[in-house]
């Protein structure tokens, strides 16, 4: 069934050193615009719903860009505002072997997004108009003022009957004070938030809270279930990946829903963009629970979206349902003709 699905988030512009190259080799960088709300919202058109953004770009030609390369993902400008002159950066050394990728980012404060006001956006319509609307731990670090207008649509949306999706998505570099900053606003959109993507990581670090385990699966077998009834989460999921000896990636997917946990096969395989790949398996657990997915075959057909997203140059999803499903199946071709 056909969903109106609604991302908050920031447009940024993303300049990648060609090949393996360090930046301080590179004299060429290949520009794209990305960010999470525009990973979920063009992920859920390429499985059949309708992605919108609520966002704000600059009102100069580095915006006008943007606003094309979003039409061009399938993402509707419904919601979009436009004002200011800046537009956020970040730089990206891909890795190989052993040396991890590296991302740095470059003038987030100053971007027409981080300094939007409440007044920027028409909260009424969007929350008449979104289905699902999905929010990032990301954005949620960035300033007060966009803060606000995370929780005050979140707000509207749920009184509106709307689902809130919430990604912890924590990045310690952007929180200032570190998690003891970051907890009362986490804890304030987890209240909100009926779909959550988050690991044992993020209760026991960003939450505080304490595990007897000592392995990860056992953290996430105890503190997952305790966060879904402290928070009445209706549903929260999320992955565990591993880099191998011979640097293929490892990853198990997990939902837990109904008072189950429900867990995806552990899948292997090469990277050869690994970044979006959280978005992708964020939008195959929103098309699972609207598609009306069991929870076994909504896990793996995330897992496999995140899988599918490594594949691909970019931040951006773009496998479709069939694809997704046909991988799933084992109907990996070496040529599709």
């Amino acid at each position: 069934m056909r969903k109106r699905i609604v991302a908050f988030g920031e447009v940024m512009m993303r300049l990648q050193v060609p090949g393996h190259a360090l930046l301080s080799q590179a004299n060429t960088l290949q520009y794209s615009f990305s960010g999470t709300g525009v990973n979920v919202a063009s992920a859920m058109t390429k499985l059949g719903h309708d992605g919108f953004l609520v966002t704000k770009l600059p009102d100069n030609p580095l915006g006008d860009s943007a606003v094309v390369s979003l039409q061009h993902l399938g993402i509707e400008r419904d919601f979009i505002s436009r004002g200011g002159k800046y537009l956020g950066m970040y730089f990206l050394e891909n890795g190989f072997g052993q040396r991890a990728s590296r991302v740095t980012y470059s003038n987030r404060l100053e971007s027409s997004f981080n300094t939007a006001s409440l007044s920027d956006y028409d909260l009424g319509l969007i929350a008449e108009k979104a289905d699902i609307i999905h929010f990032c731990g990301i954005t949620l670090a960035m300033a007060d003022n966009v803060r606000e207008s995370m929780k005050v649509l979140a707000r509207k949306v749920k009184e509106k009957g709307g689902t809130v999706c919430f990604d912890c998505n924590y990045r310690p570099s952007l929180w200032e004070g570190g998690y003891a900053a970051a907890k009362p606003h986490y804890e304030e959109m987890l209240s909100l938030a009926d779909i959550v993507m988050m690991n044992e990581k993020d209760a026991m670090y960003i939450l505080g809270m304490k595990s007897k385990s000592p392995h990860r699966d056992g953290q996430l077998r105890e503190l997952v279930p305790e966060v879904a009834k402290k928070y009445n989460i209706r549903s929260i999921a999320g992955t565990h990946r591993s880099i191998n000896s011979d640097t293929t990636h490892t990853l198990r997917g997990y939902l837990y829903k109904g008072q189950t946990f429900h867990f995806s096969d552990n899948l292997s395989f090469s990277v050869y963009d690994r970044i979006g790949s959280g978005d992708a398996y964020t939008s195959g657990i929103l098309h699972g629970e609207l598609t009306g997915f069991s929870p076994e075959k909504t896990v793996l057909f995330a897992a496999v979206s995140g899988m599918l997203a490594c594949t691909v140059v970019g931040d951006t999803p773009l496998a479709t349902e069939m694809e997704i499903l046909s991988a799933m199946e084992g109907k990996m071709e070496d040529i599709m003709r």
